[in-house]
């Protein structure tokens, strides 16, 4: 079993406590004694076979990817019971190399942040889970001044040993500026070409970038509904930084005062709300966003596996949201089978027929039951 995430999500201190209920071998690949151990992996590994292994910190080791399919189809030819191995990773094996080898022989589990579910059901926590994002330290700082000084430290982490470390050319100071200009753009439609041009890098330079940012778990990208083909539609993905802690760090946003004073705060919302019902979302869903050049939009299109039509999503800032014709133009173009405007306060209310507006909390508890 593989399990992934961004860093500081608690892989590790999940993965140490099931070591001490299953008196499990944990090595941490980054140091280099434990990696010393792997020298010859499969004679070392022959050792512990009756024991599980907890392998943390799986990319700094990718050789180990071809071992380790031999150890597992060794022991599937002998009968040996599944649930050898549990591995540990910040980025998406997307990124990591030879993890093909070990297609259809481990499964995979994303850790995400703490999700609105997650956490008391309070005005006050809810707001300062979408403040100071989800990773636990951040959220569990004593203060939205430690939490904003942890945030900003993390990114730093990113940007010098992260994203070189999975073949980044790019300078890391460099790396902070494209991170801090899409955060500007939070869940606008992707332009490669200004990017690139504004930080001095070719397009192909910057596509690579975002890649490695989103294999990371820092970036999401959303894609547009083109299932519509009568349509003239916008088909430019959009991005969003993940993590609306990380989001208010790369733009100096230290406290929700700060937060509702920024040209940002629509999109923050947007990308706070759209985050949380993804991570609860049942298994398979798609998750995409709708426009054409005549003005329709909806902001988040869901098609879940089971359902005969897709779910419709528009999120708006406030406890009184009113949605526009292109709203409506959208809905009626795409025939959702639920539809809800989500906003920022608790109630659930009919807006007219077959649209209702509601909370995230009890949207994605709805999600999370689909």
């Amino acid at each position: 079993m593989a399990l992934l995430g961004p860093r500081q999500a608690g892989k590790t201190t999940l993965a140490l406590e099931i070591a001490r209920s299953r008196d499990a071998l944990y090595l941490d690949l980054e140091l280099p004694e434990d990696r010393r151990r792997l020298t010859d992996p499969a004679a070392f590994l022959e050792a512990f076979r009756d024991r599980l292994v907890i392998l943390g910190k799986i990319h700094r080791a990718p050789d180990l990817f071809a071992p380790l399919r031999e150890i597992i189809d060794r022991g599937r030819r002998s009968g040996e019971a599944n649930g050898r191995f549990l591995i540990l990773g910040s980025a998406s094996f997307l990124l990591l190399r030879q993890s093909e080898s070990l297609a259809g022989r481990l499964g995979r589990v994303e850790l995400s942040p703490f999700g609105i579910l997650e956490v008391p059901n309070e005005a006050g926590t809810r707001r300062r889970l979408w403040i100071r994002g989800g990773l636990p330290l951040a959220f569990l700082a004593e203060s939205d001044a430690d939490s904003f000084r942890w945030r900003r430290k993390l990114l730093f982490a990113y940007c010098e040993r992260d994203l070189p470390a999975f073949g980044s050319r790019v300078r890391p100071a460099v790396l902070n500026d494209l991170l801090t200009m899409l955060a500007h753009t939070q869940g606008a439609p992707v332009n490669l070409s200004r990017l690139a041009s504004s930080l001095s890098l070719a397009v192909p330079t910057v596509r690579r970038a975002i890649a490695l940012l989103t294999g990371l778990h820092l970036l999401r990208i959303v894609r547009p509904y083109l299932r519509n083909p009568g349509k003239r539609l916008m088909k430019s993905p959009r991005t969003y930084v993940r993590d609306s802690g990380l989001l208010h760090a790369l733009l100096g946003v230290r406290d929700f005062h700060g937060v509702t004073g920024h040209p940002v705060l629509g999109a923050s919302w947007e990308g706070f709300v759209m985050e949380n019902l993804l991570v609860v979302a049942p298994c398979g869903t798609r998750a995409s966003w709708y426009r054409t050049r005549g003005g329709a939009e909806l902001d988040l299109v869901l098609e879940i596996p089971g359902h005969p039509a897709p779910w419709g999503v528009e999120i708006k800032y406030g406890q009184t949201p009113r949605v526009s014709r292109g709203f409506h133009a959208a809905v009626e173009d795409i025939r959702p089978e639920r539809t809800f405007v989500v906003h920022s306060g608790e109630k659930r209310y009919p807006l007219r027929a077959g649209v209702e507006a509601i909370g995230l909390r009890e949207l994605a508890t709805l999600l999370a039951e689909a």
